[in-house]
């Protein structure tokens, strides 16, 4: 299908769940850049390091994707926060078979004394950014693209994958939630409040049209930050919501959608992976985000397995992740990003699709999906994050997982666990990982990840 960006120019639109779509075909330096995902809020930065934990070594993850997603025949530079793991490393270049790229680290309060200089109008002295200038390669990327990585571009010459604007605007809810209204999408009811005293009444006018429950979004946030559930209407918190919510303008009280409510019977986290590239968005898998109660993200599968026999269903979140894209595309970004949906179930089985937000940048659902498509095509994997009772070595758990037999071999084994990141504590070691389970049916993918939980020393709580 083809839809029409804002600007009337014409942007193809293809969905094929299941397959990678052709990446770029250019090489790039991406700066794994994690704590500048909320554009300079400073309070939303801390709490996130907080939440996650082990947060500089998240970067780890675009190790084995990044050739993947640049394959432009030369060599990519990856600029991590924090050295990965040298076993996994090998496993992923000598087992595995994958292309890895150059890699060097730059801390992030590195990164933030760079931009403090650009800003200042001086060139910085640092090792890594004779590195970005020696590499010779034109495009520079990265989880965002904030105002210090695009005057660190612009200094050295280079082009961004994606503008400057088109990052900011990708990621913020509340332009993406007045598009949805616009384009006669259905939306969850909403309230905008402009300062912190505003909230109680945007929530008492959600509890007199019915909701027993509430939701307070910041314009910018992930992973949970910048998110907060109001459990009851009837007595709201005294506590006012931080100012660092207001940091890009009004945000977001929304009535929560549960069971038992406003006739729903049943909700479901679906999300649809997609590549921006210069002419097209490709819609290439659909994943089932797993939420805490909190509705912190902890992993994803694929496919849904609800989806199996609703097709309509299907179509309708390709439908919607059409719509999405097509406005993150008009935006100015481009590269990877994920569509999330709410979908709620009436007693008869009908359903109603709220797309709830995009995230515009290499997602946690990215790095599995990139590697599952790559070796296995169609099949189902399981991403989820295992915290170890003990710190280990990296070369010990993978050792654990081969001689449980759970490891996964390409070429050898058409089914096993992948290890994709290992995040290390202040003693060097890990204490947690994320992990791939690769199999021909989603029940297969549950099922490893429970051998591996037997094999590995893993807390009693998935992370």
């Amino acid at each position: 299908m083809t839809v029409e960006k804002q600007d009337a120019d014409p942007v193809s639109v293809r969905a094929i769940p299941g397959h990678l779509p052709p990446f770029w075909e250019r090489n790039a330096v991406f700066v794994a850049n994690l704590l500048g995902l909320f554009f300079g809020n400073e309070e939303e930065t801390r709490l996130l390091a907080e939440e996650v934990g082990e947060v500089d070594s998240y970067g780890g993850r675009l190790v084995p994707v990044i050739d993947l997603l640049f394959a432009g025949g030369g060599k990519n530079l990856l600029v991590l926060e924090r050295e990965p793991d040298p076993a996994l490393c090998r496993y992923f270049a000598e087992v595995a078979g994958l292309s890895l790229p150059d890699q060097v680290v730059l801390p992030h309060r590195d990164y933030l004394e760079i931009g403090k200089s650009l800003l200042a109008g001086d060139w910085p002295e640092h090792p890594v950014l004779g590195r970005i200038e020696a590499s010779g390669v034109e495009w520079v990327d990265g989880y965002v693209t904030d105002g210090i990585l695009g005057s660190l571009a612009a200094r050295l010459g280079r082009k961004t994958i994606s503008s400057p604007e088109g990052s900011y605007r990708g990621n913020n809810k509340r332009l993406l939630h007045q598009h949805l209204e616009s384009a006669g999408l259905p939306v969850v009811a909403t309230e905008l409040a402009g300062e912190p005293g505003e909230v109680r009444e945007c929530l008492e006018r959600l509890r007199r049209s019915g909701f027993t429950s509430g939701v307070v979004k910041a314009s910018i946030g992930a992973s949970g930050i910048g998110l907060v559930k109001i459990a009851s209407l009837e007595d709201p918190p005294e506590a006012g919501i931080p100012e660092s919510f207001f940091f890009e303008g009004p945000c977001l009280v929304q009535g929560w959608l549960k069971p038992g409510e406003s006739g729903v019977r049943e909700i479901r986290s679906p999300s649809v992976q997609m590549f921006l590239s210069e002419e097209a968005v490709i819609l290439y898998d659909l994943t089932e985000q797993i939420l805490s109660q909190a509705s912190i993200h902890e992993g994803n599968e694929a496919p849904p397995p609800y989806l199996a026999d609703r097709r309509d269903l299907r179509e309708e979140l390709l439908r919607q992740g059409a719509e999405a894209g097509r406005w993150l595309h008009a935006q100015g970004y481009r590269g990877t990003a994920s569509a999330d949906f709410l979908v709620t179930f009436d007693a008869a089985g009908a359903f109603t699709v709220y797309v709830c937000e995009i995230n515009a940048r290499v997602t946690g659902a990215t790095y599995p999906s990139v590697l599952a498509r790559h070796f296995l095509p169609e099949g189902a994997w399981l991403l989820r994050n295992l915290r170890f009772t003990e710190p280990l070595e990296g070369a010990a758990l993978l050792h654990m997982l081969e001689e449980g037999g759970d490891l996964f071999l390409p070429g050898k084994t058409e089914a096993g666990v992948m290890p994709v990141n290992f995040n290390f504590g202040p003693d060097g070691l890990v204490h947690k990982g994320q992990f791939l389970c690769l199999a021909h049916s989603t029940a297969g993918s549950h099922v490893l990840l429970e051998l591996a939980e037997l094999d590995l020393p893993c807390e009693p709580d998935r992370d």
